[in-house]
């Protein structure tokens, strides 16, 4: 069983993980001001907010696991019905507070299929070299 690293606990990637690195929580006067100099609702800036924080808040994973993360990603992008604004939405149980909000971004499934196309380009070796595998072995 493929384990979270650093931790004995089994690793079950949750949708919210994607967006964790724009999480702003006590950091809006560093994270938070880096991010908001992007507009997430233009294509080229939303595809450069994620290449430089949303991608690499992965980097610590294993191949293992970014596959795992991915693979949830894809299977949770084959529901036409999913509504991927709720993931944009602040809890006040949960001190995860994203960068903007489900008001300001106008497709959040577009940010997620974005997210999807480009971890399938920058992690393409890591998923083949995953995808080699039995997972049912991790």
């Amino acid at each position: 069983m493929l384990t979270h690293p650093f931790v004995n606990f089994p690793f079950e990637p949750q949708l919210s993980y994607i967006l964790a690195g724009i999480s702003i929580y006590d950091r809006e006067e560093t994270l938070g001001e880096a991010l908001w100099v992007y507009n997430p609702n233009k294509q080229d800036e939303r595809e450069e907010l994620i290449k430089k924080f949303i991608i690499p808040d992965f980097d610590y994973l294993t191949y293992r696991h970014r596959f795992l993360v991915f693979k949830m990603l894809e299977e949770v992008l084959q529901q036409s019905d999913f509504d991927f604004s709720k993931q944009f939405e602040s809890d006040h149980d949960d001190p995860r507070i994203l960068a903007w909000d489900e008001t300001e971004i106008e497709n959040p499934r577009g940010f997620f299929e974005d997210i999807y196309r480009l971890a399938r380009d920058e992690w393409k070796d890591d998923l083949h070299k995953a995808s080699l595998e039995d997972q049912s072995t991790w």
